[in-house]
């Protein structure tokens, strides 16, 4: 059975919208690219082993398509080499226009199809991004670990991490570690249900 390990870069009030770049989700963002001024070579090999040797990952259509459209030109680099490596696990309802591979469709059921290839053999499923998906996923109790790169900013608008209409959930604590420009990798294992 696979692991889904759920990666972000997220402000300290929980945003996780448009990090690389103004507009790349698609929306006019007022911060994106807050994630710049923070970059280091700490951080990119922190990314880097957050992924592990081998991974497959597992997609919202918003988060495909905007890695689609960067990721296949990227300069050649371990991450870059892994990510379009990787199979592409999707959750869309117009699979014929998936062009990024290897890819596969999670099918109508996302849920369902998460489940199925979750139960497989293979390598770790890496989850970035989508913000409707992470939701779902952690609701589901179908995500095995969190690994948070927090950002000592503050945004105050923006797409969460959590949705609002979710139940509260656990996570416990297994590592931290800080990089020169503050940021704090952070990395958790789902428990479940919040106990009160």
């Amino acid at each position: 059975m696979r692991k889904i390990r759920i990666i972000e870069h997220i402000s300290l009030d929980g945003v996780i919208q448009a990090p690389g770049g103004r507009g790349e989700d698609g929306e006019d963002y007022p911060y994106g690219g807050w994630i710049a001024p923070y970059r280091s070579l700490a951080g990119r090999e922190a990314v880097i082993e957050a992924h592990g040797a081998s991974f497959d990952l597992l997609l919202g259509r918003r988060t495909y398509d905007i890695w689609a459209g960067f990721w296949p030109n990227a300069e050649s680099s371990p991450l870059a080499n892994g990510l379009n490596a990787a199979t592409k696990y999707v959750a869309t309802h117009r699979p014929d226009s998936l062009e990024w591979g290897p890819v596969k469709d999670l099918g109508k059921d996302i849920i369902a199809g998460v489940r199925s290839v979750k139960s497989t053999d293979g390598p770790d499923l890496i989850l970035w991004g989508s913000s409707t998906l992470t939701s779902v996923l952690l609701a589901q109790g179908l995500v095995d670990e969190v690994v948070l790169f927090v950002y000592p900013v503050l945004l105050g608008q923006g797409k969460r991490f959590f949705s609002d209409n979710v139940d509260p959930r656990e996570l416990a604590f297994l590592s931290s570690k800080a990089t020169p420009t503050g940021v704090l990798i952070n990395s958790y294992q789902y428990v479940g249900s919040l106990q009160n």
